[in-house]
């Protein structure tokens, strides 16, 4: 198999929702468990400081409709995401949107005296959005069927669903979609600075 074939085939967006979905298998014969040392809590994180719950706390879910809603966006969007950036750079990306979401979302917490726990992919899941709107705004590249006006629709509507229904992390949602953002544009400058600014601008 070639360079571009393996290029093709998302073998990191695919390891991710295999990892998601072993853990929360492993979550309904395990009880809390895994929820009592991976949950993302202010006080477990800044007081105790059990950093890697930022990181943990993003293959943990809290039913059986919130891992399928991820997982179905993390497959889709991320398979094509990661066929425009290469493996690599797409696992990179997804891991700091999830930590930048996560990371505010704990600021949040903290201002608020919130000791409630969070989970989920969410975070990450909402900088794929971030990316691919840096994607279709700031690269040359053109994704088919994919515009500018459509992203930010989808961006909304997601938003809108976050803040309109009941125990949510919102400031995951956020934090993920601002980093995302951020990370990918950079990677677009970057990318268009290393060809002078001219022809067509990739990820890859």
């Amino acid at each position: 198999m070639n360079d571009w074939r393996r290029k093709q085939i998302p073998v990191v967006s695919t390891a991710l929702v295999i990892i998601n979905a072993a853990v929360y298998v492993i979550c309904l014969f395990t009880g809390n468990t895994l929820y009592r040392a991976g949950a993302l809590g202010a006080y477990e994180v800044l007081v105790d400081g059990e950093y890697g719950r930022i990181i943990w706390s993003m293959f943990l879910h809290s039913g059986t409709n919130h891992i399928l809603n991820n997982m179905l966006i993390l497959f889709f969007l991320g398979a094509m995401i990661e066929k425009e950036t290469g493996h690599i750079l797409y696992a990179l990306l997804y891991f700091l949107s999830g930590i930048g979401g996560n990371i505010l979302s704990l600021y949040i917490k903290a201002i608020n005296g919130d000791m409630s726990i969070s989970v989920g992919a969410s975070g990450a899941v909402f900088g794929l959005d971030g990316v691919l709107l840096a994607m279709v705004l700031l690269s040359d590249k053109r994704l088919e069927n994919v515009t500018p006006v459509r992203v930010i629709m989808m961006v909304v509507l997601s938003l809108y669903n976050g803040f309109t229904a009941y125990n949510i992390d919102n400031a995951a949602h956020v934090g993920g979609l601002i980093t995302g953002f951020l990370a990918g544009g950079l990677v677009c400058i970057i990318q268009r600075r290393s060809r002078g600014g001219g022809g067509r601008n990739s990820f890859a």
